[in-house]
């Protein structure tokens, strides 16, 4: 009988072998039985870099503002209502608990059973802990962030002896754009409620969760599409609307190819791109145009970029870009019209202090303006410079505002734009 066989018949029993073999192992001596392979090349990992077997070392936790903020960036914000739906309800049941955490291994989410969460946090088990591999030894977050596949560890199998009361089985989550680690989802609880199929079901809820972020990027592309279709027909020579990993949404004058290799970190201007050559990098809503420049069929067209941002119509705010290569809109949301609108009148820009304090009133919302900022800049990109934030210099920005000064933006109640307001002739 192998150890999964073993522990959801007898895990008491389990994990005293477990115990066995860990202090065999960390001895130097011969174990009645093996560890897994994944568990004894975590285990070499640990000893290599020096983790402590017999005491639970802690990094110091994220602040609350902290996780704020990496929780707003994070994309597996946009998934965890399919890790609730999937995990939560039998977790609760179960005595488990559901944890989510980032590439670095930082706990963001976690929610469950409260009895089994108050013994979480004894354990360090907490919001904002630093729960990588390198940090707290073999466990169900960090040890499938290092080797990206699901992995169980129960009781012993964790290499901090403090741990070896808990059962975790963790799975990771990638993007699907690029393949990069977002984050592990891991269902953990005392040890007595390990059951076999825990892996299973942990990793097919992160392949659903993976699915949905493939969903949600192939509705990206088709709003790229859209925006796009206009310009690429005015257009002649090869060219390929991407977005900012290079996915492609369409192309003129050339094949279709699946992507398109971008810059690490596109900006407007010309740049070399392997498959097309020289080519002219200008921001779409939500992507990039990329049009090659040596077999144009005619010039590129000149002329500064124009900003135009349309407050005139209630609840239907736009910001509408027009450039050499032709122009696209973007329908607002409140809060982004809002943010636009000042950034408009402050051509000088002004940092996320400043912009808390003209939205909100209270300048240390700065965790919540840069995750608004950053929204922005997924559509309005290289037109938008940080540090202080502000429009680009070479732009032409003009502001629409509406006949009657009170039907400035609504429903705001920021204190920059009821000031506005009030002041307006």
């Amino acid at each position: 009988m192998n150890m999964p066989q073993l522990a959801a018949v007898d895990a008491a029993r389990a994990a005293r072998v477990l115990n066995e073999v860990r202090d065999a192992r960390l001895a130097g001596l011969p174990a009645r039985l093996a560890p897994r392979p994944v568990i004894e090349q975590s285990w070499e990992r640990m000893l290599r870099s020096g983790v402590d077997p017999e005491h639970d070392f802690r990094a110091g936790l994220l602040s609350t503002d902290e996780v704020r903020r990496r929780r707003e960036e994070s994309p597996l914000r946009e998934v965890l209502p399919v890790l609730r739906e999937g995990l939560l309800s039998v977790a609760d049941v179960a005595h488990h608990i559901m944890v989510v955490a980032d590439d670095e291994g930082r706990v963001l989410w976690r929610e469950g059973c409260n009895p089994v969460l108050r013994k979480a946090d004894g354990l360090g088990f907490e919001l904002g802990a630093d729960w990588g591999e390198a940090v707290v030894g073999t466990n169900g977050v960090g040890t499938p962030a290092v080797v990206r596949r699901p992995v169980q560890v129960f009781a012993a199998e964790h290499f901090v002896r403090s741990h070896a009361a808990w059962t975790c089985a963790g799975a990771p989550i990638t993007d699907p754009r690029n393949g990069r680690l977002l984050g592990v989802v891991d269902v953990s609880g005392p040890l007595e409620t390990m059951h076999p199929a825990t892996l299973a079901w942990v990793d097919s809820v992160a392949k659903l969760a993976e699915s949905r972020l493939r969903e949600k990027h192939l509705n990206s592309l088709e709003r790229l599409r859209a925006v796009a279709a206009p310009v690429l027909a005015r257009l002649g020579g090869r060219a390929a609307a991407v977005d900012g990993d290079g996915w492609t949404a369409a192309v003129t004058g050339m094949p279709y190819a699946s992507r398109i290799a971008l810059p690490k970190s596109p900006s407007p201007g010309r740049r070399w791109l392997p498959t097309l050559g020289l080519c002219s990098i200008e921001p779409l809503a939500g992507g990039w145009l990329v049009r090659s420049v040596a077999d144009a069929a005619e010039p590129l067209p000149g002329g500064a970029t124009r900003i135009v941002l349309d407050l005139t119509r209630p609840r239907r705010w736009s910001v509408t870009v027009s450039g050499g290569a032709g122009s696209w809109s973007h329908e607002l949301s409140p809060r982004h019209a809002e943010l636009l609108y000042l950034l408009a009148t402050h051509r000088g820009g002004r940092s996320a202090a400043g912009l808390a304090e003209d939205v909100f009133g209270d300048s240390g919302r700065t965790v919540t303006v840069r995750a608004e900022m950053s929204r922005v800049r997924r559509y309005l990109g290289g037109f938008l410079e940080h540090q202080p934030y502000r429009f680009c210099e070479d732009a032409e920005v003009e502001v629409l505002l509406p006949a009657d000064p009170m039907g400035l933006l609504p429903h705001s109640t920021a204190p920059a734009v009821v000031r506005n307001r009030a002041s307006a002739p």
